[in-house]
């Protein structure tokens, strides 16, 4: 791995941290509260693909795991891994992989709508489809009753979604994928 990817990595889980102060937003009926950090998500894995944008989730779980309180809310430590928070936290290195990965496939090609569906299929159900069930299970409810708690992410999370894909199509030019593109 190159330095520079290196610095991305960094660059991005500190982005991951900032995007954190944002207070959350607590949803009454379900535990886990609606956090601009998805978005942070989404954009690692379409500007940084699929290798970096993921080792920057990584390195930011890590961090967050060591305790430093750097999720919405001002949570951080162990504890966030057992929480109902967890399957969402835990499926954002999936995502950001899986994000980067098609984005990667469809570089040569990239078309700000291709980024949206990449981001709403791997960023906003993917993540859902992980993080309703291990709430659920955490918090003794139905998986049923999880994923339709889940619903509520949907409306903002299409918002970061297509935040996240207007960036990385803006910013393509300086995009890691695009130096790795015109290396290989």
């Amino acid at each position: 791995m190159k330095t520079k990817d290196m610095v991305f990595a960094a660059l991005f889980a500190a982005f991951l941290g900032v995007l954190g102060m944002i207070p959350p937003i607590p949803l009454g009926f379900i535990p886990v509260p609606i956090t601009v950090q998805t978005l942070g998500v989404m954009l690692a894995g379409c500007f940084l693909g699929k290798k970096t944008g993921t080792l920057s989730i990584i390195l930011f779980i890590v961090i967050v795991a060591l305790g430093l309180p750097l999720l919405s809310g001002g949570r951080g430590g162990l504890a966030v891994l057992v929480s109902p928070t967890a399957g969402y936290l835990l499926s954002w290195p999936v995502a950001a992989f899986c994000i980067g990965y098609m984005t990667e496939k469809v570089w040569s090609r990239l078309k700000t709508w291709k980024v949206i569906a990449i981001n709403v299929v791997f960023g906003v159900l993917l993540i859902s489809l992980i993080g309703a069930p291990v709430m659920a299970l955490i918090t003794h409810t139905s998986v049923w009753a999880g994923l339709v708690g889940a619903i509520a992410f949907l409306p903002g999370d299409c918002i970061k979604a297509i935040i996240a894909a207007v960036i990385a199509v803006q910013l393509k030019g300086i995009s890691p994928i695009e130096e790795k593109v015109h290396n290989s």
